[in-house]
This record gives structure tokens, sequence and C-alpha cells, in this order.
């Protein structure tokens, strides 16, 4: 009688345990999955500020060298984006894992005329060009 006991026991503690285990993976899991969009949504927030930041280079370089210069910059995306070109700045509205945007602004001082241009998901080249006689520079695809 007393060996049955401790195996009613033994029984008693794995469902506590299989019960405690359940509770704990309902309760977790939609935490981590919630913590895995964010971390993407600062992934992509820090990819494309810095893609941002290789055109906003590209502009700063043309127009230091002046009329008649042009540099070509490879921007690989992960999605599909309307890049706003200022003379001051540069931005986009990133889609978040949540579906909502939030705005990536980069500043880039230049002769540039307000424009847009769209990056499409996969590799771009981005050109910008100061052309001989003119007096605004340009950035296209």
């Amino acid at each position: 009688m007393n060996g049955d006991n401790r195996g009613q026991i033994s029984l008693e503690y794995m469902l506590i345990f299989t019960i405690s285990l359940i509770v704990l993976i309902v309760f977790t899991m939609p935490l981590v999955n919630q913590g895995i969009k964010t971390t993407l949504d600062v992934s992509d927030s820090i990819k494309a500020k810095s893609d941002l930041s290789k055109i906003a280079l590209a502009i700063k370089t043309v127009y230091g060298e002046g009329q008649g210069s042009r540099q070509t910059v490879t921007i690989n995306s992960e999605q599909s984006n309307k890049v706003d070109v200022e003379s001051s700045y540069l931005s986009c509205n990133l889609k978040l894992k949540d579906n909502s945007y939030k705005l990536i602004k980069v500043s880039s001082k230049s002769n540039l005329k307000s424009s847009s241009i769209y990056l499409k998901k996969g590799e771009n080249n981005v050109v910008v060009e100061w052309p001989v006689g003119s007096e605004k520079m340009l950035v296209y695809i």
C-alpha cells in the first residue's frame, strides 16, 4: 500500500507540471511573437535608414564636386518603398509588421528639386547627377 501512494504522488506531480507548462506556454508565446516582430521592425528601420544614408552621401559627394559629376549607389531593398527627395532631407514611410508606418528621415543639404524615387524589392541602382549647365541636381533609378 505504501508503494501505491508514491506512484499516485508521482502521477499528480506530472499532471500539475504538465498543466503548469501548458499555461506558461499559452501566456508566453504571444509575448515572444510580439518581441520577434518588434525586433524585426527595428532591424528593418535601421536598414532603411542605412539605405537613405548611402543615397545622402552620394548627394553630398555630387554636390561637393559640382556640375558634371555623377555617382551611382546600389541599394538592396527588402521591400518596395517610395523615397521622397527634398533639398534638405530624404524620407520614406516604412511599413512595419503591424501594418503601421514609421517615417524614416535623413538630412542631406543639396540643390535638389523636390521629387520621389521608387525603390523596388531587390537591387536598385540610384543615380545622383548634376548635369553640366543645370542649376539643379537629379536623382533617379
